[in-house]
């Protein structure tokens, strides 16, 4: 089981249920049931899915007499992102500077799917 924030949050979010989850609590607080209803599985099934994401501090479940809602808690997306996009300019930069090298090195590299000296770039491949 990870131990830190980040990890827990990763690993929660790398099922496409939890993601969908999340994605229904997005659009306000429902109940256990209402979280269930478009998925094929067990309320057991869903609730170990509802345990993980507490767990990792993507949601938080009260009671409100019979009621049991769920809600989305952000913080937890929201330092995924930053941590993501860290490494979004990382990439950006190394793009840039790829880009820059072609165009200095090759011009026509640089061109979009246009044709290139009377030659598609797909045929010039070829």
């Amino acid at each position: 089981m990870p131990t830190d924030p980040l990890s827990a949050t990763f690993a929660a979010l790398a099922d496409p249920t939890r993601r969908a989850i999340l994605a229904r609590l997005a659009s306000g607080d429902a109940t256990v049931t209402e979280l269930a209803e478009p998925f094929e599985m067990t309320m057991p099934a869903v609730t170990k899915h509802l345990k993980v994401l507490e767990r990792a501090g993507l949601i938080t479940r009260s009671r409100d007499a019979q009621w049991r809602p769920c809600r989305l808690e952000a913080m937890p997306l929201h330092q995924a992102s930053d941590w993501i996009e860290r490494y979004r300019r990382f990439w950006e930069q190394r793009f840039d500077r790829l880009d820059a090298f072609l165009k200095k090195t090759d011009p026509e590299a640089t061109k979009g799917p246009e044709t290139t000296k009377g030659k598609t770039r797909a045929r010039r491949k070829n």
